[in-house]
């Protein structure tokens, strides 16, 4: 092993593009759930912007700190200069969850969002848990389980949860989320360098909100932006300190009951996807400590939650992106003392005002182009089969929210209107709540089973089949809660699966692998000479 002769520097070059880029990154978060807690919980701005940003910031700053700090350590470890930290914020799937799963109904209930606002706090401290316990199992399981398995199901998450909902608001406001997307395109693919190297993701900010306002000059409106609004954003202004929320996370515990129904298996998918994003990372060429980052998430959750921040912190998705463009060590530092800046001081209120969302997300989307396509690249060829089977089960649990959402908006539901009628026009509702259950465990345990048939090692193949069984019947895949046989017909089949691939591992005859087989009238794939 080689060591350093000189301390990794904390700041190069390359750290202004990925600081734009996962600074920006971060900063749709922090508008959407701002926007979440202002105008779907109705809270009073008094509680967003005193109590609740406040203490996301604080969160963020310690996250992303201290993943710079482990990457300057494996840097000066390894002695190596292109070590990449890895990403982390407020975990998007569960921001939702935990505003429309949990803090909403209990808004419902109560009328009451001081209420809402506990549940939520109590949500993120019991996952807080599960992820520092997790923390210490996640390595064996890492060893265990295929790469295109663990990849594969991230690349679903990338496609789906992180993608289609940016690309679909981009195409609805095309003049500025297209030219936006290009402006990205050209400099983080294209290498198109910009004025005096101004970073691609400060470029696509600037030409969106020229584009935004100048529409509105013209009676266009492409965004909701007005003066009006921004005049009115100043009200937020002001520096706001966290203060610890202690008993308002204990009150939350009043909710237990609703709490527990998604709080240990959305822990469990915290667990499995940072684990994703840590074989992500090593596939990028910088193998981080897998329980050190999961306890991490947990310890920095925890605090988080009891100063007042409902929402989870996640290791992201989107290492190898940072990486690509430039970012090493600093971004993610830089990172955290932006988001105290915006979250203390009401900045976030103005840039809701002044900045269209739509010149941000064009940024997701790109995270998502590179995350997918990495499933591929960095595993054998002929694992593909099985990274496109992992990615199903979150197809399945996208398009569930999709049905979910559309009848929900109607104001009724899929069993008020009918599984079987359902049916009848193609939505296979059932499947989709079956299939989509613990997406990203099922997409693994699919995955992995389909690489080790490919691989011919049934054994190991039919041990996941096994697993599979075991999950399924405890509910923490297939199914929409935890619970004992909830699928009992899924775990049974899963049973039946890991007899056959049993019964091949010791009696079947084989077939040459594809590879192994000599095709003497084949074209040479080698160059000419």
């Amino acid at each position: 092993m080689t060591t350093a002769t000189h301390a990794p520097r904390w700041w190069v070059p390359g750290d202004f593009n990925a600081f734009f880029g996962f600074g920006t990154n971060i900063l749709v978060n922090i508008l959407v759930l701002t926007g979440l807690l202002r105008f779907v919980l109705k809270m009073p701005d008094a509680l967003v912007f005193g109590r609740i940003l406040p203490a996301t910031g604080l969160m963020l700053l310690i996250s992303t700190i201290y993943y710079a700090w482990l990457g300057y350590r494996l840097a000066k470890k390894t002695g190596r200069n292109d070590v990449c930290a890895l990403p982390s914020g407020i975990s998007v799937p569960h921001m939702f969850v935990v505003t429309f799963v949990i803090m909403l109904p209990i808004l419902g209930r109560t009328n009451d969002p001081v209420q809402a606002w506990e549940a939520g706090l109590t949500w993120v401290f019991v996952q807080s848990f599960v992820l520092m316990a997790g923390g210490f199992v996640a390595p064996w399981i890492r060893r265990i389980t295929p790469r295109a398995a663990l990849l594969g199901s991230l690349a679903g998450i990338s496609i789906t949860f992180i993608s289609l909902s940016p690309a679909q608001q981009m195409f609805m406001t095309p003049a500025i989320g297209l030219v936006c997307f290009a402006v990205i395109l050209a400099s983080w693919f294209g290498g198109v360098r910009y004025y005096k190297g101004i970073p691609a993701g400060l470029v696509a900010i600037g030409v969106g909100t020229v584009i935004a306002w100048g529409s509105n000059l013209f009676g266009l409106h492409y965004g909701d932006l007005s003066l009006g609004g921004l005049k009115d954003s100043f009200a937020n202004f002001g520096f706001e300190f966290p203060l610890p929320a202690v008993g308002h996370v204990f009150s939350g515990f009043k909710f237990i009951g609703v709490i527990l129904v998604t709080a240990i298996p959305f822990g469990i998918y915290d667990l499995v996807e940072a684990m994703d994003n840590v074989e992500s990372a090593s596939a990028a060429g910088d193998a981080f400590p897998t329980t050190q980052v999961l306890t991490a998430d947990g310890v920095v959750s925890l605090i988080g939650c009891l100063m007042g921040n409902p929402f989870i912190n996640a290791v992201y998705i989107g290492h190898p992106g940072w990486k690509a463009m430039g970012g090493r060590l600093g971004y993610s530092a830089a990172t955290g003392i932006l988001m105290i800046v915006l979250t203390w001081f009401g900045i976030i209120s103005l840039m809701l005002a002044v900045i269209p969302v739509i010149a941000i997300l064009p940024i997701l989307l790109y995270i998502g182009m590179l995350i997918g396509s990495q499933a591929f690249q960095e595993t054998p060829p002929s694992h593909a089969p099985a990274i496109v089977l992992a990615l199903v089960p979150q197809i399945a649990a996208w398009g569930q929210t999709q049905v979910d959402g559309a009848l929900g908006a109607a104001g009724t539901s899929a069993e008020a209107v009918g599984i079987d009628k359902l049916g009848q026009v193609g939505v296979l509702y059932r499947g989709l709540e079956i299939l989509g259950g613990g997406a990203t465990l099922g997409g693994i345990i699919l995955g992995s089973i389909t690489v080790f048939i490919i691989e011919r090692e049934f054994n190991k193949a039919a041990y996941f089949a096994l697993t599979g069984t075991a999950l399924t019947y405890f509910g923490l895949i297939h199914s929409q809660a935890i619970g004992f046989g909830h699928s009992p017909t899924v775990a049974a089949s899963y049973l039946a699966v890991a007899i056959v691939l049993f019964v091949c591992a010791r009696y079947a005859a084989l077939e040459p692998k594809p590879s192994e087989i000599h095709h003497p009238h084949a074209m040479s794939t080698e160059p000419a000479e």
